[in-house]
């Protein structure tokens, strides 16, 4: 995997505006973050994460694509989702510290910054509101996927039962 460097705040907090965290925090919040931002570009079908490994930080997709793989039971995974600019990856590990449940590939190179959680968490005390929208982000993001997840079931339920008619 390719090596994570420290990026300058700059720079950081150009990328920031440009990602779904930008939707909660103001520019004071996005100076601050961007102190504790760094930078790692991965090539075609190298992989961020893998599913059932550890990780630390959260991750937001600058520019490429990156595929959301989950394993199956058969030989090839399973493409959940493609990941574009701005995206936000590896939340819910971030939160919960569990082992990550898919893996992410770069379909092209790709460049992503990352916050880890101990950066993040040793701004509790001296920012604490800027703790709370990184948090509603991730909530928010969370949120979505979930609510995408219910609305491919009902699909999926009405076409092997047939009860909309449309199919």
């Amino acid at each position: 995997m390719s090596g994570t460097q420290k990026i300058n705040p700059d720079t950081a907090r150009a990328y920031l505006a440009k990602s779904r965290l930008s939707d909660e925090l103001d520019g004071n919040a996005l100076e601050v973050l961007s102190r504790s931002v760094s930078t790692r570009e991965l090539k075609t079908d190298e992989f961020l994460m893998e599913a059932g490994h550890l990780d630390d930080s959260l991750h937001i997709l600058v520019s490429g694509k990156l595929e959301v793989i989950a394993p199956s039971l058969g030989s090839e995974p399973v493409t959940l989702a493609v990941l574009t600019p701005g995206d936000l990856a590896g939340e819910m590990s971030f939160v919960d510290g569990a082992p990550h449940a898919v893996g992410l590939r770069a379909l092209i190179p790709c460049e992503v910054i990352s916050i880890s959680r101990g950066d993040l968490e040793g701004l509790l005390d001296t920012h604490p509101r800027v703790v709370y929208q990184v948090m509603r982000t991730i909530v928010r993001a969370a949120h979505h996927i979930v609510r995408k997840m219910n609305m491919q079931h009902v699909e999926m339920t009405r076409y092997f039962y047939k009860s909309s008619g449309r199919y």
